[in-house]
This record gives structure tokens, C-alpha cells and sequence, in this order.
């Protein structure tokens, strides 16, 4: 008879936990917790009972008689294993647990489940003391390199970038502390205090137990612990198990050995992310606010908001307003052609409405007294059915309110000239023009291949063309710019080398922004000191700081703090000013593009990242697994992709 997996072995808790004789056996060097599964490797099962050798680092299945793991002790002489997925430390074949409290397996816990507490996250921006790993490499926890699985630079590129907006990486820290609080909607657990939201930025989120959250969640969660982590027993990290989320979640759209974009990549990860932390799988909502037409009076209004509820959404969504003008051409109509005929006096005396009633008692004989009447009416109608088959341009605006997670800007295109060597003139654009796109005056054009679909949908007309202009209601804490550089033509991918400059420090949008009540004013130290209690707590609890209210017991020490966040903060988080977090830049190699090269920029190009370290303000370059330092001037000037900024006096 076949054993059960665990028969035999005490099961964790059922007795006495028991020092193990073997832990000098114990070979550090040969653990790798990253591998791409954790599968067994002799019956490739990948059930929740793996073990990992500490000896030897193999994985094997159960530690019951006729188990590999069982096997393998007996055959091997390798006694010490740990439990993949809870932890657990076991002797083979003996079959009993090592005690938790055991000093020398400490390191080897926090390598395989790295855990943050609040006080440690709140640290880990001011930190600047370097980390060892096991063979005496020493790297900066939040700034170690990531393996690239063969074209997976993009995902890379992405996850240092995310990794670096503070709340976004806080949550994912202290996620796997969610089962010890329970999940249930409410405010996550941040390690910096409370989160400071502008008016309007309030969202209840849904916070999740870590066990909830979905396979591509908690793989992002994993991957941001070890990068974090000061205990790692290497000094980069592999991205295995996130990669294979991405691509079983995608369907293999991002997959090992193929390049994708970016920019594209970076939406789908935090719409998944959204989703897989609790949020609402619905789109954000679009209000529309009126819709005009100006070649006759009408309208329709309608209204749903979208729900944020994810702390993806409470850090990177915005509103935008989008003004549409549409021309159709389309057939007047007898009712557009009857106003017509009125308004010009068409049908004399007897008014064009006429032409419908009743002229059976007409006598339309030659010298009959009605025949001028019946001549005129055949006239009119003749001139009706001309003037309602002619066709007209008729012009439509329609204003929309939606979310949004990031800002697409179109870049300049490229010259059509060449140097003598054959290359492309390289032109410089500063961020500033290229932002006009949302100044809230200019209209810009729809391109045709979005137009297709509004013309299948109507009805009543062909579109001529399309212009829409963004007029910006609200910006997020942390605000994220996607600069198009691809292109795709009837035959191969573009990329435009554009290089777009920006300023790293204090970026001022305030001349993009129009709140819908118009701007807050920072009430002075003397108003605030006149406050009551409530409005105290009211005007902390405004933006996003109720922790300062809550912790408050007398009304002075509540009036400190008030004073202090108002004469402090508060002028930077009203001013619309950012700094960068994150710069992604997209390189190609020097013969790319030249005279008769003309190969996919996408496929030959590479992705890096650019980070700054807060304690030190040192910028520095990450490119899979080179980490190097740079200078801030250099990235204001290079083929930046995508770009973050943090909102000054956000966090």
C-alpha cells in the first residue's frame, strides 16, 4: 500500500519541535529561491508540498515514506529541507521540524520569504548602507539588477521603474502582512504614515488578504520583496516567476524571446495589478457632461464615474475632460430644408409648411383659378426635394469626462534629411511644447484609423473629420507620460529619435490644470490656528493626512500639526509641481537605421531605467543587471519612453 506524502512525520505543530544535528551540512551557496518553478525534480509536480534541499538545492515533492524528498535523504545523506511555500524547516528522514526559533536558519527564512515590517519600509528611502550577499558582493537594496530571460528588457525596465513610486512599492511590501490584519476595504497599511491626497482624491481601498490576491499580484509582491531585501544570498535577482505570471496571464502576448513595447506593457501590468488587489474589473466610468450640435439644437446628458478602489488607482489616475468635434457629411433632410425655405422666404405668401396640406380641391386645369396655386406648390416642392437631397456639412461637439492612468504625447515627427553618413538628424524637443497637446485650447486630429469605427456606428453621415481637445481636471500624485515613439506602417515599425527635454526637478503643470471648482488656497498660520477642533481634523483629513488627526490628543499638539503640514506641505501639493521618479529610455544600436538597415527598432533595441536614490540623491542606470551611476543631465537629454513623476509633497 502507497503511503500518503506526509505519513510518518509529524505534521508542523503536532509535538515538540526538535534540534536538528545536521544544520553544519547546510550549503547556503547552492540555495537559489528564484528559480523559474518550484516544481519537483524528479516527478515534475508542482503541488503546494515542495521542498527545497539544503544541501544539494534540489526541489523534491511530500517528505512521507516513498516521496522523493524521503528518497532522496536516505539515498543522499542530505537531512535538512525547507517547506517552499509555508517556510517550515524539516529533518529527513526522521520526519520531525526543526524549530522555528533556531538562530543559524534565520537567513535562509528571510531569503526565501522576505518581510517587511511597517518601521523597516518607512526606513527604506533614507537608507544608504550597503548589503553583502554570500560570496562578498555588495549591492544597494531597491537597486540590484534583474536577469533578462532573453528579450524581456521591457518587463525589467518597468518593475525598477514601479518599484521606486513609494506607495505602490509600501503596498506591495507589507501585502503578505495583510493576512495577519484581515482583509476588508479600508486604508492598507503604509510605512511612511498616511498617504497626502488632494481634494477629490479620497478612494476607499479595497485591501485584500495576501492569499486573495491573484497569481500575477503576489508574483509582483515576491519580486519587489527580494529586490528590497537586505538578505539576499545574491546580488540580483531573477524575475522567473513573474515573467511566467505575465505571460499565462497574457496569453502569451508578453512571453519569453519576444520584444514588446513598454509603454503598451506598462498598462496591462496595472490594469492587472488593479484587478488582482481587489479592484473593480469595470472601466472607469465616463461622464459625459454635453454634446452640441451646431447645425441644429440638440443634446443629450448622461453620467457614471468609475470606481478607483485599488491602490493602483489611488496613485496613478487622474480626469481629463475631451472635447470632440466632429464633421459629417451628410443629406439636409426635408425638415432642415423646410426651416430653410422659411427663413429665405421661398414659398411667398403662402408658407412653406403649407406644402403638406390637403389639395384635393384644387383645380389645376388650364385658366383655372387655382392653376397659379398648384404651379407654385410644384415648384416648392421641387425646390424642397432639391434642398433636402443636397448634402451639407453639419458639425458636432460632444464633451466627455474620463480617468486615466497615464498621458500619451505625440512627438514631433522626424526630418526627412539624412547626414552624410547616411543617419538621421537627430531634433530636440522640450516636454513643454510637446505637453500643448492638453493646454486645454489646441484641438489635435484623430487619426483616420480611429475614425473607422465612429463612421460604421453612424448613421447619419460620413465623417470628414475629427479634433479633439484635452483640458486636464485633475492630476495624480504620481503622474506618468508615454511619448509615442513607434509607428507602425503598411510595411515595417518606426521608432522617432526624438529627443524630448525635461527638467528632473520642480516640473510645473499648474498652466495644464483646470480643477473644476478652481484651485485651493493655503489658509495662513493665523486661520488655522482660529480653527475648531473639527475644522482642524476636517482640513487634515481633506488631504489624505487623518493620521496626524488620529494620533492627536490635545487640541495644541493637533494645532502643531496642522501648522506644520499647512506652512510645510501643503503649498508644494497645491502647486501641480513634480519630480522625477523614473525615467525608461529606448535605445538602439548605431547602425540601426542607417542606409540600407533598415531593421525592426523595436527587436534591436534595448530598454533601461533610470532611478534616483532619495538618501543620497544619486541617479543611476539599470540595464538588466548593470547598475551604474550617472548624472541628471545626461537623462534630461535622452530617448526617454516613459516617464514618472512624483508630485511634490506627495509622500
Amino acid at each position: 500500500m502507497t503511503s500518503s506524502p506526509h505519513a510518518g512525520a509529524p505534521a508542523a505543530g503536532d509535538g515538540p519541535e526538535t534540534a536538528c544535528p545536521y544544520l553544519d551540512t547546510i550549503n547556503r551557496p547552492a540555495l537559489d529561491f528564484d528559480a523559474p518553478d518550484h516544481a519537483c525534480s524528479v516527478t515534475l509536480d508542482a503541488s503546494p508540498h515542495i521542498y527545497a534541499c539544503l544541501v544539494c538545492g534540489k526541489f523534491f515533492r511530500g517528505r512521507g515514506r516513498q516521496t522523493p524528498a524521503y528518497t532522496h535523504a536516505v539515498e543522499e545523506g542530505h537531512y535538512v529541507f525547507v517547506h517552499l511555500t509555508n517556510g517550515t524547516f524539516w529533518c529527513l528522514p526522521d520526519g520531525y521540524e526543526v524549530p522555528r526559533s533556531e538562530p543559524s536558519l534565520r537567513d535562509i527564512g528571510l531569503a526565501l520569504h522576505p518581510k517587511f515590517e511597517p518601521a523597516e519600509v518607512a526606513g527604506l528611502d533614507g537608507n544608504d548602507e550597503l548589503a553583502r550577499d554570500l560570496f562578498g558582493r555588495r549591492y544597494l537594496p531597491g537597486f540590484v539588477g534583474l536577469n533578462n530571460l532573453s528579450k524581456t528588457d521591457y518587463l525589467n525596465a518597468v518593475v525598477q521603474a514601479l518599484a521606486h513610486v513609494r506607495p505602490l512599492r509600501d503596498y506591495f511590501l507589507l501585502a503578505p502582512n495583510f493576512d495577519e490584519l484581515g482583509g476588508g476595504a479600508g486604508e492598507a497599511p503604509a510605512g511612511g504614515g498616511g498617504k497626502r491626497r488632494l481634494a477629490g482624491q479620497q478612494q476607499q481601498v479595497r485591501r485584500l488578504a495576501y492569499s486573495e490576491f491573484s497569481p500575477l499580484a503576489r508574483s509582483f509582491s515576491l519580486l519587489l520583496r527580494n529586490m528590497w531585501s537586505s538578505h539576499r544570498f545574491k546580488s540580483n535577482v531573477d524575475p522567473h516567476m513573474l515573467v511566467q505570471a505575465v505571460s499565462a496571464a497574457s496569453n502569451k502576448r508578453y512571453h519569453v524571446g519576444r520584444q514588446a513595447e513598454a509603454g503598451e506593457f506598462l498598462a496591462w501590468l496595472l490594469h492587472q495589478l488593479h484587478v488582482g488587489t481587489g479592484g473593480s474589473v469595470v472601466r472607469p466610468g465616463k461622464k459625459k457632461k454635453k454634446k452640441k450640435n451646431r447645425s441644429k439644437e440638440g443634446g443629450a446628458e448622461g453620467a457614471s464615474d468609475g470606481d478607483g478602489g485599488s491602490i493602483v488607482h489611488e496613485t496613478f489616475m487622474g480626469r481629463v475632460e475631451i472635447t470632440t468635434v466632429t464633421k459629417r457629411r451628410q443629406r439636409r433632410g426635408e425638415g432642415e430644408a423646410l426651416k430653410v425655405m422659411n427663413q429665405v422666404g421661398t414659398s411667398g405668401a403662402g408658407s412653406a409648411a403649407k406644402l403638406g396640406e390637403e389639395e384635393d380641391d384644387d383645380d389645376d386645369r388650364a385658366g383655372s383659378d387655382d392653376e397659379a396655386t398648384v404651379e407654385r406648390r410644384q415648384k416648392n416642392r421641387a425646390a424642397l426635394k432639391s434642398l433636402a437631397d443636397e448634402m451639407v456639412t453639419a458639425e458636432e461637439e460632444t464633451v466627455t469626462e474620463t480617468d486615466f492612468l497615464q498621458l500619451t504625447l505625440d512627438i514631433p515627427e522626424k526630418p526627412l534629411f539624412k547626414d552624410k553618413d547616411g543617419g538621421l538628424v537627430i531634433p530636440q524637443e522640450p516636454l513643454v511644447n510637446v505637453l500643448r497637446k492638453f493646454d486645454g485650447v489646441s484641438f489635435s486630429d484623430v487619426l483616420a484609423s480611429q475614425q473607422q469605427p465612429a463612421q460604421s456606428k453612424q448613421g447619419d453621415g460620413t465623417v470628414v473629420s475629427r479634433k479633439r481637445r484635452y483640458k486636464l481636471k485633475r492630476l495624480p500624485n504620481y503622474l506618468i507620460l508615454h511619448l509615442s515613439r513607434f509607428k507602425k506602417n503598411g510595411y515595417f515599425i518606426e521608432k522617432n529619435p526624438t529627443i524630448v527635454m525635461f527638467p528632473v526637478k520642480n516640473f510645473d503643470l499648474s498652466q495644464y490644470v483646470f480643477p473644476e471648482g478652481g484651485r485651493d488656497s493655503v489658509p495662513s498660520e493665523a486661520e488655522v490656528r482660529d480653527m475648531s477642533v473639527r475644522e482642524l481634523k476636517a482640513l487634515l483629513t481633506k488631504y489624505g493626512r487623518s493620521d496626524l488627526a488620529e494620533n492627536s490628543i490635545e487640541k495644541d499638539e493637533l494645532v502643531s500639526h496642522a501648522v506644520d503640514f499647512v506652512t510645510t506641505s501643503l503649498p508644494d501639493l497645491l502647486a501641480d509641481k513634480y519630480d522625477l521618479v523614473a525615467n525608461i529610455t529606448h535605445e538602439l544600436p548605431v547602425e540601426v537605421g542607417r542606409e540600407g538597415k533598415q531593421r525592426d527598432p523595436l527587436e534591436e533595441g534595448s530598454y533601461r531605467c533610470h532611478v534616483q536614490h532619495r538618501a543620497t540623491g544619486q541617479w543611476y542606470e539599470m540595464q538588466d543587471l548593470s547598475v551604474k551611476e550617472t548624472m541628471p543631465q545626461l537623462i534630461g537629454v535622452s530617448e526617454s519612453y516613459l516617464l514618472i513623476f512624483e508630485r511634490k509633497g506627495a509622500a
